[in-house]
């Protein structure tokens, strides 16, 4: 038992598991895949997208939250890039007449 594997309870193994940038490098894909939807390009770069997130399967089974917390500061990355703004969580449209 010299030899277990501590984990604090409030810490889960894939944390220990993946580094800070493998979750950044994951939040920054999916952003990229939301922008390219909004921008009408998806289709042609679904496959490639798709084919990057397909190694993070095996981490997305492990941690039921990693892809619910990756999508969602990915939403906030691109809520951030288009200029969207929020008021009482509704969505503000500047530009609409």
């Amino acid at each position: 038992m010299k030899n277990a594997l501590i984990v604090p309870h409030s810490q889960k193994v894939t944390d220990l598991v993946l580094p800070p940038y493998c979750r950044e490098e994951l939040i920054a894909e999916m952003g990229a895949a939301f922008l390219c939807r909004h921008a009408g390009i998806a289709g042609v770069t679904l496959n490639n997208s798709a084919s990057y997130l397909e190694h993070w399967l095996k981490h997305l089974k492990e941690d039921k939250t990693l892809i619910v917390k990756a999508a969602a500061q990915s939403q906030r990355a691109v809520d951030f890039i288009l200029g969207t703004k929020f008021e009482n969580n509704l969505i503000i449209c500047e530009n609409q007449p």
